[in-house]
C-alpha cells in the first residue's frame, strides 16, 4: 500500500497494491496500522457510508463541525467520480483552496480526508458507488455545507451545467465566506 501526501499535506492519496493473475485479483483495501502511521495519530472509524449516483450527480460540499467533525477514507469500488476536498481551516496556508482527484474502480485510489476539510464529488461515469469510512457518527446538528458553485472557489466539476444534478438541499448551501470554518485554535482530534 502506497500512501502519499497530496498538495494538501494532511490529505493523503492511498494506492493499494493489487495482485492479479488469471484467477482474478486480491488487494488489501484498508490497513489501519499503515494509515495511522501516515497520519500520525490513532484513527477510530465507527461508521461506513455508501452512496450510489448516476452521471452528472454532484454531492457536496459537506462536513461536520467540532465536536462532531469527521475524517473520511473514501474509495470508489464501481464507476468513476471527481472527488473534491476544500480546506476550511482558518490560518491554513491552503484555506479556501480545493483539490480535485479522480477516484475510480479502475485506478482503485483512495483518499484520506482529515477533519477540517469540506468534501464533495461529481459522478463522471454512468453510475458510481462511493464508499467511505468516518471516525465520528453523523450528527445533524453539526452538519455544515458550502455551495458547490461558489465563484470564490471556482471548482471545475467536469460536468456540463445542463447535465448537473443536485438535491434541493445541496442547491441551498451558503457561500464559502458565509459558511462556518474550522478554528485553528480548536483541536480537531481528541
Amino acid at each position: 500500500m502506497n500512501i502519499t501526501p497530496t498538495v494538501f499535506p494532511d490529505v493523503l492519496l492511498i494506492q493499494p497494491k493489487r495482485f492479479q493473475d488469471e484467477r482474478g485479483w486480491f488487494m488489501e483495501s484498508f490497513r489501519k496500522d499503515l494509515l495511522e502511521k501516515a497520519v500520525g495519530h490513532a484513527l477510530h472509524f465507527c461508521q461506513d457510508n455508501n452512496a450510489q449516483s448516476t452521471y452528472g450527480v454532484i454531492r457536496g460540499l459537506h462536513y461536520q463541525i467540532p465536536p462532531h467533525a469527521q475524517s473520511k477514507l473514501v474509495c470508489v469500488p464501481q464507476g468513476e467520480v471527481l472527488d473534491i476536498v476544500v480546506d476550511i481551516r482558518k490560518g491554513s496556508p491552503y484555506f479556501g483552496k480545493y483539490l480535485a482527484i479522480e477516484l475510480s474502480s479502475k485506478n482503485q485510489r483512495q483518499l484520506f480526508i482529515p477533519r477540517g476539510f469540506a468534501h464533495g464529488y461529481a459522478c463522471l461515469s454512468e453510475t458510481a458507488l462511493l464508499v467511505y469510512k468516518v471516525d465520528s457518527y453523523y450528527n445533524k446538528a453539526a452538519e455544515q455545507s458550502i455551495a458547490f458553485n461558489d465563484p470564490k472557489l471556482a471548482i471545475d466539476w467536469q460536468i456540463p451545467q445542463k447535465f448537473q444534478k443536485l438535491s434541493a438541499k445541496d442547491l441551498q448551501h451558503p457561500t464559502f465566506d458565509a459558511a462556518k470554518h474550522f478554528d485553528n485554535n480548536s483541536p480537531c482530534y481528541d
